[in-house]
């Protein structure tokens, strides 16, 4: 295998016309520019330069390797720049994983505001539900994962999650409903009614059955649906009652009241989930904090939404 480093000192060599000269420019002896030359010889198992009076010229192999010193000198001269450029966050790829509330609220004014501070970041978005996406970050797949974190989620080795916000479920009620009068209810009010399920099964549903359970009861799911949206026709039906989170009530079935829950509050816990590793690249970093903020806002729309609906 041809040494890299040989060949640029060959490269040297032929562009100065000499290995004294080579050796001025390199900063070597020219007892170690001709041992390199030669070492290189050897490797090739063909001359390389020839005599000409005082200097040197390369033969047809000489010129062969010295055209090829050029062109990798020059794709480390461009590899150097592109790192450079993706330290710095100015370039690069970022996978994103999300679920669907999350989208509107959070993802879309984060990546908006982070293509705004990266615009040579490309960003992949890809919403994955009702799937965990914690192995796509865990694997390499993806650089990022908005998630609800289970009540006995465990990251793997290496992973970091950041917490975002913290999403209150709230009682959708049927307008006519007895409890509907109350501004604020009592979770253990809802004991002996017909539920609508607005989750699937995972960590979405845990708060709900473990509030439930606090509360001392397990609710009736006398219908099930796995889309916020529905579950709110079932309920304005007058199928039964449910909880969805106040990022899930965005759109308001115009059917339903929505009342604060408390004894206890069922709350969601929403983080992103990223590689340690990866937590040096300014870009996802920016991307980090797009999130935050954005979060941060979601929460105070959520909480004012929240109240205007009590």
């Amino acid at each position: 295998m041809l040494d890299v480093r040989r060949m640029q000192v060959l490269r040297a060599v032929v562009s100065s016309g000499s290995v004294t000269a080579a050796a001025a420019h390199l900063g070597y002896t020219p007892s170690a520019v001709s041992q390199q030359v030669a070492a290189l010889e050897k490797e090739a198992g063909i001359a390389l330069l020839e005599r000409v009076g005082r200097g040197v010229r390369p033969t047809a192999a000489g010129r062969l390797l010295t055209e090829h010193a050029a062109i990798i000198s020059k794709n480390v001269a461009e590899a150097e720049t592109a790192l450079a450029e993706l330290r710095a966050g100015r370039t690069g790829l970022l996978a994103i994983r999300y679920f669907a509330t999350a989208g509107a609220s959070m993802v879309a004014p984060a990546v908006t505001r982070f293509r705004k501070e990266h615009p040579g970041v490309r960003i992949d978005l890809k919403l994955i539900e009702p799937e965990d996406p914690l192995p796509e970050v865990e694997q390499g797949r993806a650089d990022l994962a908005i998630m609800v974190r289970s009540r006995d989620g465990r990251p793997g080795d290496g992973i970091r999650l950041v917490h975002l916000l913290d999403d209150s479920y709230a009682a959708v009620l049927p307008a006519g409903h007895p409890l509907a009068a109350k501004q604020v209810l009592d979770l253990a009010e809802l004991a002996h009614e017909p539920w609508v399920g607005s989750e699937p099964p995972g960590p979405c549903l845990e708060p709900v059955i473990d509030a439930c359970a606090a509360a001392g009861f397990t609710p009736d799911f006398v219908v099930q649906s796995e889309d916020y949206a529905t579950a709110q026709g079932f309920v304005a039906a007058g199928l039964g009652i449910g909880l969805i989170p106040l990022m899930g009530l965005g759109n308001r079935h115009p059917a339903v009241v929505v009342r604060e829950v408390q004894n206890p509050k069922p709350v969601r816990a929403i983080h992103a989930a990223v590689r340690e590793v990866s937590l040096a690249q300014p870009a996802l970093r920016g991307l980090l904090d797009a999130l935050t903020d954005a979060a941060a806002a979601s929460a105070d729309s959520c909480v004012r939404a929240g109240h205007a609906a009590c």
